[in-house]
């Protein structure tokens, strides 16, 4: 097991190099003298990894927790590589997002003056209200209320 101690005083060579705690828990060690957290699970017969942070920013005993927490994600069956990604798709994918999105694609499509009124309207009239939404949750009903 590993020691805040002993993580302090590891140095780091030419190479990467692993610092190993306890249940698939350690600390990857660069050679430019930054040093991360990863959990290596195995998940329906394949070997993943997950990174839990850079020390010292997230403490021994944080990474410890937050390896609990995935491994008892991983006991109901769930991967929490993917639940994590699946959080952060979910931020980029609110209403204000994809109403940017698409009024980039009509650039082209639309004259100066139409897209900046359009742009003015988003960000002023409608992003303020339901932008932080994620889109599947938006109803008609707010559409046409805003």
């Amino acid at each position: 097991m590993l020691t805040d101690t002993a993580i302090r005083k590891a140095k780091t060579d030419k190479k990467q190099s692993k610092l190993h705690d306890e249940k698939g828990l350690y600390l990857l060690c660069k050679p430019t003298g930054s040093k991360g957290w990863r959990f290596k699970y195995r998940l329906y017969g394949k070997e993943k990894l997950l990174s839990l942070g850079v020390y010292p920013d997230v403490s021994l005993k944080e990474a410890r927790e937050k390896r609990d927490a995935a491994r008892r994600q991983i006991a109901q069956g769930i991967d929490p590589s993917l639940k994590r990604k699946a959080g952060k798709q979910a931020d980029t994918n609110t209403f204000a997002a994809l109403a940017r999105e698409w009024l980039s694609l009509q650039a082209g499509k639309l004259s100066y003056s139409t897209y900046q009124k359009a742009e003015w309207m988003l960000e002023r009239l409608v992003c303020p209200y339901i932008g932080s939404q994620p889109i599947a949750t938006v109803t008609a009903q707010q559409l046409l209320s805003v």
